[in-house]
């Protein structure tokens, strides 16, 4: 019951800040609780298994227990619909995930600190955690879940308080605009200008406002790259960081 009610509460604290935004005129942040994709196309672009998705964000169980989910503050129950801050917040998770098996009580404990403390339902999602004086609420947070140091955001180096490899390597994934997610590069060169923007192309990878896979179709059919570049009027480059992309998409 406690989880409902802080669940309830934090969503009234999010609708609050919707309408601030839109009166002001900053960012539209309610694109964070908009659904983007279907749980199989986010674990594909995430590349994780769909049952490590599914898990993350419902819950289930395992040997015999019971884990609640990390990432939704409530199941919604079967393989629903994906928001963009799930999204985003399930890629955090993933950069752990790639050295780390995910301890779920802790983050659970974690995340619902963290939702506390910034009174934002999705805190991975904001870029305020990961800067400046806000990394103490941070610690703080790390601290009340007793979070194991390999999987703390903030770690004290020389007196100060430093982002984690896995946290610095998520936070220069995402595109911040106004301390919200705008976007998210997808491909794991960090030199890649491929990007997910949930205002374009239904939020699928892309390269200037056009779809990577579109480009990896005329790569297909036998197009070069100097041709599928003048179809779309983009740099012969744009083409090659796409077809890259789709390449390793498929080798996942």
């Amino acid at each position: 019951m406690h989880h409902l009610r802080s669940g309830r509460a934090e969503r009234g604290v999010f609708h609050r800040q919707v309408e601030e935004c839109e009166r002001l005129g900053v960012v539209s942040v309610d694109v964070l609780d908009r659904e983007m994709f279907s749980e199989a196309e986010a674990a594909r672009l995430l590349r994780v298994p769909q049952n490590t998705l599914h898990y993350w964000l419902e819950g289930g169980r395992q040997r015999g227990r019971t884990y609640k989910q990390v990432v939704r503050i409530e199941p919604r129950g079967g393989r629903a619909s994906v928001t963009w801050a799930e999204f985003i917040e399930a890629g955090l998770l993933r950069q752990y995930r790639r050295t780390h098996r995910i301890p779920m009580p802790q983050l659970r404990s974690f995340v619902d600190e963290l939702r506390e403390q910034f009174a934002v339902p999705y805190p991975l999602a904001h870029h305020r955690p990961f800067v400046g004086s806000h990394r103490q609420l941070v610690l703080r947070a790390q601290e009340a879940a007793d979070l194991d140091g390999e999987y703390c955001l903030v770690a004290i180096a020389s007196g100060q308080l430093i982002l984690t490899h896995p946290a610095e390597a998520f936070v220069e994934r995402v595109t911040w605009d106004h301390d919200v997610a705008a976007a998210w590069r997808p491909h794991d060169d960090e030199r890649s200008p491929v990007r997910m923007n949930p205002e374009l192309r239904f939020g699928r990878p892309a390269i200037k406002g056009i779809s990577t896979e579109v480009l990896w179709e005329h790569a297909e059919s036998g197009e070069d790259v100097e041709e599928t570049a003048e179809a779309f009027d983009l740099e012969p480059d744009d083409v090659r960081w796409a077809l890259a992309y789709e390449t390793s998409l498929r080798a996942a």
